[in-house]
């Protein structure tokens, strides 16, 4: 792989250009990438690509090594791991609540308080999680309800 920046005062937009002989999975990748600096999520369902505004997701899922996200209408697959999918994400809003979830904040609907300090959140389309206890306190903090 060959990368070339090319650094030019006069350039109005950035441009992004990429030649390949054809499209892989690695390159997708990079472009699902690109589009989050963008706020829009890369993510398939039944054969077919879709960009998802990044406001429109509920919850992120992870089970059996593959990710689900969530809309109010939706599920959707993304190719990324869920720590790739935190790890671009937190600086919209998604927060990790356990092992298997990332949430986005701004569609919490309510908390209860759980045995062994977990809570129970309910999101906006009215899915149950459960943040796990290593999570919830620094959740709470994010919330303002410390």
């Amino acid at each position: 792989m060959k990368i070339e920046i090319l650094v030019d005062e006069k350039a109005t937009d950035l441009s992004i250009s990429i030649t390949c002989k054809q499209l892989t999975p690695d390159i997708e990748k990079i472009l699902a990438t690109l589009r989050m600096m963008n706020h829009q999520l890369m993510a398939k369902k039944n054969d077919e690509t879709y960009l998802l505004d990044i406001t429109q997701v509920i919850y992120i899922e992870s089970v059996d090594r593959k990710c689900f996200i969530y809309t109010s209408d939706e599920m959707y697959e993304s190719d990324f791991r869920l720590y790739e999918l935190e790890q671009q994400l937190e600086e919209y809003g998604f927060f990790r609540v356990s092992k298997s979830f990332l949430i986005h904040l701004q569609n919490v609907q309510s908390l209860k308080a759980e045995i062994n300090r977990k809570i129970r959140i309910t999101m906006s389309n009215g899915e149950q999680i459960i943040a796990s206890r290593q999570y919830a306190d620094e959740l709470k903090k994010r919330l303002g309800v410390v």
